[in-house]
């Protein structure tokens, strides 16, 4: 009887409670090569919205911008799978629906984006298309040049590497080799790829297993590199990556043990 109560326990964990708790995680990142003029920028992180789930509807992607706005970034990156019409239960969420909500985003320097996979798989252009009309900055093997407090840095965003063909080498071939750099890719699995003179990666994708159970979470994973870059803080030869666990779910609609998150990094000079 008790072991019954538990397991019914644990999927309504599962399955209702932790889907919808919604976490904001702030980290202060000291980077090599980020000078002291940038020092201090706040970075907002939302990914893998996966609209249309059971859990996220119009009313939920409206409360992530709410607690975004709230923590006052001064820049936002969208990191894709804004859309999913394929969540266990889900519905179809169209991207004009989910790009009217993440329009109401507030951040000095605006919101970049680069897609997903699953955006691709269901409508990318559209998703490309309402994402610019609500006034964001979509990169797909580009860059972008912004300014905070007087000092000027570039933004690169990465093709998605399961559906595209992320391009590094023309992506950063016409920033200039001094300039402060961040890149922005879906897949974490591009990581190593990335050259020493990208301040900071950053990404989405894995939903850092959805399951923390080790076994679960480590079938669960999709990246050829298994846990490696699961979620969080990576540093691998001086470089630095940040994935987060996003905000939706795949395929089954649970998470345990990784909450939906909103990450800031307040970005420090190295």
């Amino acid at each position: 009887m008790a072991a019954g109560v538990a397991l019914v326990a644990l999927v309504a964990r599962a399955a209702w409670f932790e889907p919808r708790r919604l976490v904001v995680i702030e980290h202060d990142l000291r980077l090599p090569g980020w000078p002291s003029g940038l020092d201090g920028m706040r970075l907002a992180l939302v990914s893998d919205l996966h609209g249309g789930g059971p859990q996220v509807g119009q009313q939920a992607i409206r409360r992530v911008v709410e607690r975004v706005n709230a923590t006052a970034p001064d820049l936002v990156a969208l990191l894709g799978d804004a859309i999913d019409y394929t969540v266990i239960g889900g519905s179809v969420l169209a991207p004009e629906a989910v790009s009217r909500e993440l329009g109401a985003l507030r951040a000095p320097l605006g919101a970049i984006a680069v897609l997903g996979n699953h955006d691709w798989a269901n409508d990318g252009p559209g998703v490309l298309r309402a994402l610019r009309e609500a006034g964001a900055t979509v990169l797909e093997n580009q860059t972008t040049e912004l300014e905070f407090r007087g000092t000027r840095f570039c933004v690169a965003g990465l093709a998605d590497a399961t559906t595209r063909r992320p391009d590094m080498y023309a992506t950063l071939r016409d920033v200039p080799p001094d300039q402060p750099l961040l890149l922005l890719s879906h897949n974490p699995d591009t990581f190593p790829q990335v050259p020493s003179r990208v301040s900071l990666t950053v990404s989405g994708h894995t939903h850092g297993g959805q399951v923390a159970l080790p076994l679960l979470r480590n079938l669960a994973i999709p990246s050829r590199y298994g846990a490696r870059y699961a979620r969080g803080h990576v540093i691998e030869s001086g470089r630095h990556l940040f994935v987060t666990s996003g905000v939706g779910t795949s395929r089954w609609p649970i998470r345990l043990g990784r909450p939906p998150e909103i990450v800031v990094l307040r970005l420090l000079a190295g």
